[in-house]
This record gives C-alpha cells, sequence and structure tokens, in this order.
C-alpha cells in the first residue's frame, strides 16, 4: 500500500502568551490552549493532497506525547487522516527520542513517505526528521515549499538562504515542509463527526523497546528581558546623539 506517515505535535497555540513557571522548571501548560504544531498541520496538508491526487492510498497520523494528544490526532483524522497512531510518553521526549521512536512506527507501517513539520514552535529544534532519515538511512528532503511525486522518486523545491533549491530524492523518503508549502483546511462539523470512528491506537512506549533517555539537562527556563520603552527623536541629528549616548554610534 502507498501509505503517507505524517508526524503530529501536540504544543502550544502559537495564538497563547507562552509563560514561564516561577521556579523556572519549564513553561506553564496548565489551563493553557493546546494545538497541534502549525508546520505538522501543513504537513497532513500535504499528504492528503498527495492522496486526493492518487499518489497515496492511506495517510496515517502519528503523535508521540501525553494521551491528551489524542485530541490532536482527532482533529487530524477530522481532516482526512485515514487512521492515527498515538506513543504514550508522560515525559516531553528529546527530537532524537521521537526520531528513534518514529522509525519503530516505519518499520511496522511501511510508509512510502514520511512528512514531518521543519520544526515544532516550542522547542525549535528542527532536527527530528534529518535525525529520522539518517537512522532509516532514506534520503531526506527538508524545507520543502513544492512537492510532486514522479514514479518512485519525490521532487521537492526547498527554500534556502540563497532562494530555492530544486532536488529529487528516491522514495521512500522523510520531507519536512515549510510554510509557504500549503495553507490547510478548516475542519467542518460533519467531519469531526465522521472522525470519531476513525481507528486511533493508543501504544505504550515501553513496549516499542526504543532507548529514549536524555541527552541533554535542562538547567532553567527564563522568560526573555523586558523590552525597554523607546524615545521619540525630532530629526536624525538628535537620533544619532542618541545612539552615541547609549554606546551604539561613534
Amino acid at each position: 500500500m502507498r501509505r503517507i506517515l505524517v508526524g503530529i505535535k501536540r504544543v502550544i497555540d502559537y495564538n497563547v502568551r507562552v509563560r514561564v513557571r516561577p521556579d523556572g522548571t519549564g513553561v506553564v501548560t496548565e489551563g493553557v490552549k493546546m494545538s497541534a504544531n502549525p508546520f505538522d498541520s501543513i504537513a497532513l496538508e500535504e499528504a492528503l493532497r498527495l492522496k486526493e491526487r492518487g499518489e497515496a492510498d492511506e495517510v496515517l497520523a502519528v503523535s508521540v506525547g501525553p494521551i491528551e494528544s489524542q485530541q490532536q490526532l482527532r482533529d487530524a483524522l477530522a481532516m482526512g487522516a485515514d487512521r492515527a497512531i498515538l506513543v504514550k510518553s508522560d515525559t516531553a521526549l528529546e527530537p532524537l527520542a521521537v526520531a528513534r521512536v518514529l522509525l519503530e512506527l516505519v518499520k511496522r507501517e511501511s510508509p512510502r513517505l514520511v512528512i514531518l513539520g521543519k520544526q515544532a514552535i516550542d522547542d525549535d529544534c528542527s532536527q527530528t526528521g534529518q535525525m529520522l532519515a539518517a537512522l532509516w538511512d532514506r534520503p531526506q528532503a527538508t524545507f520543502a515549499s513544492k512537492l510532486e511525486i514522479q514514479g518512485d522518486a519525490a521532487r521537492v523545491t526547498r527554500e534556502i538562504d540563497a532562494g530555492l533549491e530544486t532536488i529529487e530524492v528516491d522514495l521512500p523518503a522523510v520531507v519536512t515542509t515549510d510554510l509557504r508549502l500549503n495553507e490547510p483546511r478548516y475542519i467542518k462539523l460533519p467531519d469531526i463527526m465522521k472522525a470519531k470512528k476513525k481507528p486511533l491506537d493508543v501504544v505504550e512506549l515501553a513496549t516499542l523497546a526504543v532507548d529514549v533517555a536524555p541527552v541533554l539537562k535542562v538547567a532553567r527556563y527564563e522568560a526573555p528581558p523586558q523590552r525597554q520603552k523607546g524615545i521619540m527623536v525630532k530629526d536624525a541629528a538628535e537620533l544619532v546623539s542618541a545612539l552615541k549616548q547609549r554606546g551604539l554610534a561613534s
């Protein structure tokens, strides 16, 4: 079966202002709106479009996280994914650990293509897709702004510092999506109702026998320094004078 596996991560909604806990041990999540990572929604939308064009037979949404991540997977099913798998983890995992978990799912599901968001908006690591491709020993195409399937290969236009680059990779492969690839569709009420009947399997992390031990230690979380109040200047000369006083110009 021509299957596409899409990663979905539960994160604090991008419209919510993130607040650091008073003791510096993390960020406040209690009572905070949570959503699917926006780049992952783009990845799912692209997978659905590929299926609608006849380039895939099934779209599988997967997530690694707490049991509450079922909500984001249900949203993915409502968007159009055929089924979903949640690998339940009560602790946050580092990108390498997530890549190892995804590799186990890849071995089980044998997808033709894996599409992930280029990064998650909570940690901005931008590592999981690359690590999965390395562990899987398959090609990767990151920061995709256009994706075309051509037989047993994928033609990907990717965003780089100098502009755009178009590459071709053999399938199976890992593709990570950039912001301009597409605009995810809205979820309609009838689709939400249909999603309740679609299969969503929950797998305990321990059953996968994957090494998820952290390799990094976070010492403390701190909010960025408060921005200083600006001043109004009458003309360019006064601006230069103010910059000199602050040691920002000579």
